[in-house]
């Protein structure tokens, strides 16, 4: 189709929202940010490390790029406003599957009204996507990892696990439990409950996408404080057992470790109503460091691209 056809396919045909002062087209976008302040967050997505083309359609890995970068914005209490995606590809790479990338993120954008602003397309060998997403405080102090205080409760809201047991039925080489196998596909990032979060006063945050440990030893670490967790309160679903069971594997580890939900996990003053959404699943205490039922846990915490 060539780079600037592609670039049309993906920036071109969605609906802007009213903070769009100027959208694809031209060298830049431009935003209007009443607040003053505007949140930014990029991730990147590539192709055999965060999905794969024969595991997933071109609209299901658009969405999951979205999906999971707003899961950034949800966790600082934002409201999505702008996307801009960068996009580069192997020049055999087929032009229906950039066009169904492109169709998933418009979808995505079009639910949470934020618009598709800008983008670029360039060579490469291998297919990755780049997703900026924009949003607004709407006059709210952003929710930060570093506000943990000993004494207050650990919350999560959305689901956990679902994803890992998602990817190890697809590594296996099967293609069901569909419901574990779309987890992994496309997350279910609970969105709206970081705004409400910050509004019921949580005082840290952060979304779940290397694992709950890994990501809550963030908080304990940004906030010089350690978290306890209870396996207890976990939500440990008898689907996940019995595809566990069934795998070899340990359920329990996947909802302690496993990446990709892109639940949201935040502290809130002790004794403070839960947000609609929430489930108490820990404590805040002083010290350092992540334990679950009062030990350390014994293996990794979570995904590192490194390690």
């Amino acid at each position: 189709m060539g780079e600037f056809d592609l670039i049309d396919t993906v920036t071109a045909h969605g609906q802007q929202p009213a903070s769009t002062i100027l959208g694809p087209g031209d060298d830049a976008a431009i935003i209007s940010a009443p607040d003053g302040r505007v949140v930014v967050s990029v991730d990147m997505f590539v192709n055999g490390v965060h999905f794969r083309t024969d595991w997933a359609s071109g609209e299901q890995i658009g969405r999951r790029a979205a999906l999971a970068s707003l899961a950034d914005l949800a966790a600082m209490g934002a409201a999505p406003t702008a996307m801009v995606i960068a996009i580069s590809a192997p020049a055999d790479t087929p032009a229906e599957l950039i066009e169904g990338i492109g169709r998933g993120l418009h979808e995505v954008a079009a639910q949470v009204g934020a618009g598709i602003v800008g983008g670029d397309m360039t060579r490469s060998d291998v297919l990755s996507i780049a997703v900026t997403v924009m949003g607004d405080l709407q006059g709210a102090d952003p929710v930060l990892r570093s506000g943990a205080k000993p004494g207050e409760t650990l919350a999560v809201a959305g689901r956990l696990g679902w994803a890992a047991a998602g990817l190890a039925v697809l590594s296996r080489g099967f293609r069901s439990p569909m419901v574990m196998v779309s987890a992994y596909r496309e997350p279910q990032p609970p969105l709206v409950a970081g705004i409400t979060a910050a509004s019921f006063g949580a005082t840290s945050m952060i979304d779940i996408s290397d694992g709950l440990l890994a990501d809550v030893g963030h908080i304990a670490a940004a906030s010089h404080v350690a978290i306890n967790i209870r396996t207890a309160a976990l939500d440990l679903h008898p689907r996940l057992v019995e595809v566990a069971s069934a795998l070899g594997k340990d359920a329990m580890t996947w909802l302690l470790t496993g990446g990709d939900d892109h639940a949201l996990v935040a502290t809130f003053p002790a004794g403070s109503a839960m947000p609609p959404g929430f489930t108490a699943i820990g404590t805040v205490t002083q010290g350092s460091g992540v334990t679950v039922d009062g030990a350390p846990f014994d293996g990794p915490a979570g995904w590192d691209h490194y390690r």
